[in-house]
């Protein structure tokens, strides 16, 4: 009898095992440079985060959004060697991508490259360093958001990383005070409206102008004509 249970825990981790190797790696076939895992567990950090939880201290509430995207706060670094300070800090830095490994040292090069991002943009050792690991498989990074507004997107993730966005943050009009984070659909997951030492107003209408036009706009205009 003993045997016979033996027997059928041996098969029973076997059969895991086995479920654990094909479920390891959800790939993306659009974008295969997405870690799929990594992203979806971003965008339920997103979730975690409700609109007061976003409405504090704006240090406070980027500190909020580098965990939520599997970055670590990191001032003090060198950029390029895992400076974070500029993350959804400015116009442009403001998509949160989670991408495999195997392509987060790939250069903005070629004929497919990002119009308006230095060729040889390296940002491979920055993420290494910059990457929570317990978010997943993969890691993070704040990229470009110029682009976006075509359609297919044309930014940083999306063809540097043939990455999906975890999230993008973007500043909604017509008074840049309030800001909405969506997917890489355009749908809403959340929003915020800081106080304190806000990146500056010429930014923060830099950041939706990026995006004006397109499916990252939608959810922004609605909140700024209602949420603010």
């Amino acid at each position: 009898h003993r045997m016979h249970i033996r027997q059928h825990t041996a098969q029973f981790a076997r059969s895991l095992l086995t479920m654990s190797a094909s479920t390891k790696f959800v790939t993306d076939q659009q974008y295969p440079g997405t870690a799929v895992a990594r992203m979806l567990a971003a965008r339920e950090r997103v979730g975690s985060l409700s609109h007061v939880d976003l409405s504090g201290d704006w240090e406070q509430t980027r500190r909020k959004l580098l965990w939520a995207a599997g970055l670590k706060d990191l001032v003090n670094a060198r950029p390029g060697m895992g400076y974070t300070g500029h993350a959804f800090n400015d116009a442009n830095h403001c998509d949160a991508t989670c991408m495999l490994g195997e392509v987060s040292h790939n250069l903005n090069d070629g004929s497919e490259r990002v119009q308006g991002i230095a060729t040889g943009n390296r940002l491979g050792p920055g993420i290494e360093m910059a990457s929570l690991p317990e978010l997943g498989e993969g890691g993070s990074w704040s990229t470009c958001t110029n682009g976006c507004h075509l359609e297919p997107p044309r930014d940083v993730a999306h063809i540097q990383f043939r990455s999906r966005i975890a999230f993008k943050l973007v500043w909604c009009p017509d008074k840049f005070e309030s800001f909405v984070l969506v997917d890489d659909a355009g749908s809403l997951l959340a929003s915020g409206k800081p106080t304190g030492n806000l990146p500056r107003l010429g930014e923060r209408r830099a950041n939706f102008g990026l995006v004006q036009g397109s499916k990252y706009a939608e959810q922004a205009v609605k909140f700024g004509a209602t949420g603010e």
